[in-house]
């Protein structure tokens, strides 16, 4: 009887435990991260803190990406995860101060984070399910996300509202996508390293609720 074992199927194995095992250590951090990051807001709304404005968020956000990325590998990677995810939750703090203010303030806010709890456990439960391979929309991503950020901050500075509400729709639309990507990544052995898995879903699910939270606050102010 042949007891050599067969190296492709071995092969298979192993690349299928890695993959669980990434995608296991993915949750279980952005569960954690997003805790982190709704204290962190919620302590900026108790105490009212300013919104730090665009050009220190937007140091500090690719200021602390970066040191993510160097240190992915080690364990000063989950320190700055952390402290991206708190900075994050401290700018979200302020944004949702202003929204409560509204008469249905506290109803948009519910909306869209059930709203994007929705389309998040959605999608990856079809991205796991399907285990389709959805490494062909790397490319595109990008380029939207890149192309819609420069737009966001057009929309900022030449204070365009319509251009802000056009990028928010498509930034659903994007996040929403990369949730897919990342996640199949996972599965497929793209992404082997859990925490930029988790730095990516988390600032999807954060980029997908503030832009839903914009686009129903416009709508609610047509009411």
């Amino acid at each position: 009887m042949n007891t050599t074992a067969n190296p492709i199927t071995n092969s298979g194995m192993s690349a299928a435990i890695s993959s669980n095992a990434v995608l296991r250590n993915t949750y279980r951090l952005l569960s954690a991260t997003l805790l982190f990051s709704a204290l962190s807001a919620g302590t900026s709304m108790v105490l009212q803190l300013p919104h730090p404005g665009l050009i220190i968020t937007l140091v500090g956000y690719f200021g602390l990406l970066f040191a993510v990325s160097k240190y992915r590998n080690s364990g000063l990677g989950l320190m700055f995860v952390f402290a991206l995810t708190g900075f994050m939750g401290y700018t979200l703090g302020p944004m949702l101060n202003s929204y409560l203010t509204l008469s249905n303030g506290g109803q948009l806010v519910m909306t869209a984070m059930g709203a994007t709890g929705v389309i998040f456990l959605g999608l990856s439960a079809y991205a796991l399910t399907s285990r389709k391979d959805f490494s062909f929309m790397g490319s595109f991503l990008m380029v939207g996300i890149l192309v819609s950020f420069l737009a966001g901050l057009g929309a900022v500075f030449f204070e365009l509202p319509a251009l802000s509400l056009a990028v928010s729709a498509i930034f659903v639309l994007l996040m929403s996508g990369l949730i897919l990507y990342e996640t199949s990544n996972i599965i497929h052995g793209g992404e082997t390293n859990y925490i930029m898995a988790t730095v990516t879903l988390f600032v999807s699910i954060f980029n997908l609720f503030t832009s839903l939270l914009h686009l129903l606050g416009f709508m609610s102010s047509d009411d």
